[in-house]
């Protein structure tokens, strides 16, 4: 494999959002991108792959094509991620089973198949958590969970693949996707003065 090659990432939940943000600035810079998510993803330049990764058969057959279409892994950003909002009395628990399925298992069900690909290439994990780990709102039980599961998991995977495989985790709060636009109330309450855009949590290399 000659290293002239672009490098290869593999983003989940890049149909949008996040993910479509972080998959475009890799684009940008040179990367190969695959995106994998339960929508048809249309970023040009990318690969477009429909997973469930929180499915381990579909997770396998993901890494398995990565692997025989680009023949490397260099990055991997676990983005996906949805939140149910419920108070804990009407939360189901196929409700909270699919909250961490989705936003923590696909993780270690990605990582588990990708780790001799990144081992390969000393490669990278990104996971996307967030501040809601730590700062709950109302009613997000299964989210908070899901996403203070991954900070752990993250430090976890850390020592464990590390130095070969370096693991990394970015906890955004409020990032405007979608929805009405934040009043400036809303901008005041972030330190910044306002609220978070998908081209700040872009640059992942630099966390790496």
């Amino acid at each position: 494999m000659s290293e002239s090659e672009p490098r290869v990432a593999l983003v989940t939940g890049g149909a949008k959002g996040i993910g479509a943000g972080i998959s475009v600035r890799l684009i940008s810079d040179g990367w190969r991108v695959v995106i994998a998510d339960r929508d048809r993803a249309s970023v040009p330049g990318a690969r477009s792959m429909v997973c469930d990764v929180g499915n381990e058969a579909q997770v396998a057959a993901l890494v398995r094509s990565v692997s025989e279409t680009e023949r490397r892994l260099d990055g991997l950003v676990c983005n996906a991620g949805f939140m149910i909002r419920k108070r804990i009395a009407d939360l189901t628990l196929a409700e909270w089973t699919s909250v961490l399925t989705t936003n923590l298992t696909s993780t270690f069900l990605l990582v588990r198949a990708a780790e001799s690909l990144l081992r390969e290439r000393n490669g990278s994990v990104v996971t996307i958590a967030s501040t809601r780990a730590r700062m709950s709102e109302p009613d997000t039980e299964s989210y908070a969970a899901s996403k203070g599961g991954l900070v752990a998991l993250t430090h976890a995977l850390s020592i464990s693949l590390g130095p070969d495989v370096r693991v990394n985790c970015i906890s955004p709060g409020w990032i405007f996707t979608k929805g009405p636009t934040p009043t400036e109330e809303e901008h005041a309450f972030h330190p910044a003065g306002r609220v978070g855009r998908v081209e700040d949590i872009a640059p992942w290399r630099h966390s790496c």
